[in-house]
């Protein structure tokens, strides 16, 4: 999708040029993302089944995020912005996205609620991490050069933990970071507010909330 768009509240994103395009396509004959777009938005252990320490807690945090997330996936998705799932493979090294998802929405999964309004759709984008961070050890680097994304947003739980490592990652790669609070969650809500404190105060990021986001359209000033 050859769509050049436009984020934020005044956030303008940086354009790629066609040339570097080019030449990173030209360059790896292996790549054949079908989208290009200039932001991403990115839903972090979302696919989860919830069964751990603290997570009964994690879910009445959950189930609200869940409503709001799957609101802003819908809108990204209709100007374009590619989504990307990426989830903890829980430890198990042959275990596969598809087969996680129908694991938690057996019944009587903690998270089956959650994990029933955010399932993955066909032409969704996944990574398997093995830790914390969605760039560490994945192809999520590359994938993100392949699509042209400069913005990301980044969504999911736990806040305080995964999203954070996540976000400081994206920082440290220069790309723009937005982290809206109502499409996060974590096992209370005072280590969401510590997290989006850090997150907006040293990596600089937008966390505007998901329903005043501006998808599409020019970047307004604030």
């Amino acid at each position: 999708m050859q769509q050049k768009l436009r984020l934020i509240r005044g956030r303008r994103v940086r354009k790629q040029s066609r040339t570097s395009e080019k030449t990173l396509r030209n360059r790896d004959r292996l790549n054949h993302a079908p989208d290009h777009a200039e932001t991403a938005l990115l839903l972090i252990d979302v696919i989860n089944d919830l069964e751990f320490e603290g997570g009964d807690k994690l879910l009445s945090h959950a189930l609200a995020m869940a409503g709001a997330l799957a609101s802003l996936k819908r809108r990204a998705k209709a100007h374009g912005i590619p989504v990307i799932y990426a989830n903890d493979n829980f430890g198990r090294w042959r275990s596969d996205f598809p087969t996680l998802v129908q694991q938690f929405l057996k019944p009587n999964v903690r998270g089956r609620p959650v994990v029933a309004q955010l399932r993955p759709e066909e032409d969704d984008y996944f990574i398997l991490k093995p830790k914390h961070s969605a760039f560490f050890q994945t192809n999520l680097d590359i994938l993100l050069r392949y699509l042209g994304v400069t913005t990301l947003i980044l969504t999911g739980m736990a806040g305080d933990i995964c999203v954070l490592f996540s976000a400081n990652d994206a920082y440290m790669r220069d790309l723009g970071i937005i982290v809206p609070p109502d499409c996060i969650a974590s096992e209370d809500a005072e280590r969401s507010r510590q997290a989006l404190s850090l997150i907006q105060r040293v990596l600089k990021a937008d966390t505007t909330l998901s329903s005043d986001l501006h998808l599409g359209g020019k970047a307004k000033n604030k």
